[in-house]
């Protein structure tokens, strides 16, 4: 179908003999906003990796707009700048100051003149409220700041899909709920979001969609609000209960 973002079928990843994915099948509309969450160590990363290339799957399918992103002689870094990611540790040049670090990508692969990769970042970085930091390096940002100039620096990209990789976990406490309102008006845009995050109070707010998973499968794929008042599985609602307690 022409929405079909994302189809998503039996992925599994190996790492040696530890099978971390063991038989993923989703699928993702455009426009969606879908929230992973799941105890450490249950696969949400590893998954998103697999999405973006990062990891390699061992076996299944992906395909991307109805393209086999697997495929023989597939072109990664045109897919990456279709479909953005942002890290936890921001991964940000720390070299470069806050410009040049939102400018190289699209001069490297979208090809676009330096003067146009500039209006382009100014733009987006005046959207996550960093355009005065133009010039900072990123040693002289606090980990909010760092966090929103990786969000300017994808969104740069034009992309159509943006994967967070739990993008408020390496964050001081303070620091959380400015990155989360950034994502909160991204949702609304109409870009596809995929969320990686412990952060229950966003994925039950701003999420389409909840996918929870357990032990390398998705052991529930629902609505926000059945995920979080009346979920289907036994695991879910040991997790569910198990984290609000903590935060409570």
């Amino acid at each position: 179908m022409a929405d079909t973002v994302f189809e998503i079928r039996n992925l599994v990843k190996n790492f040696g003999s530890n099978e971390v994915l063991k038989g993923i099948s989703a699928t993702v509309k455009k426009g969606e906003v879908i929230s992973v969450i799941g105890a450490s160590g249950s696969g949400k990363s590893t998954f998103l990796r697999c999405l973006n290339l990062l990891e390699q799957p061992t076996s299944g399918s992906i395909e991307f707009e109805g393209n086999d992103i697997l495929g023989k002689g597939f072109n990664v870094e045109a897919y990456r700048a279709k479909v953005g990611m942002v890290f936890q540790s921001f991964n940000l040049f720390n070299n470069m100051n806050v410009l040049k670090n939102c400018v190289l990508g699209q001069m490297k692969v979208l090809k676009r003149s330096k003067k146009e990769a500039e209006e382009v970042a100014m733009k987006y970085l005046s959207v996550v409220g960093m355009s005065a930091y133009v010039n900072a390096r990123p040693a002289q940002l606090s980990g909010g700041q760092k966090q929103r100039v990786a969000i300017a620096r994808a969104l740069s990209m034009n992309p159509e899909v943006l994967l967070f990789d739990e993008p408020t976990s390496a964050l001081d406490p303070e620091m959380v709920g400015e990155v989360l309102s950034v994502m909160r008006d991204l949702s609304k845009t109409g870009l596809t979001m995929i969320t990686v995050t412990h952060e229950m109070q966003f994925a039950r707010e701003v999420s389409s969609r909840v996918l929870f998973m357990d032990g390398g499968v998705i052991a529930e794929d629902a609505l926000p609000e059945v995920i979080f008042t009346s979920p289907k599985e036994a695991r879910t609602r040991e997790f569910l209960t198990r984290v609000l307690e903590k935060r409570a």
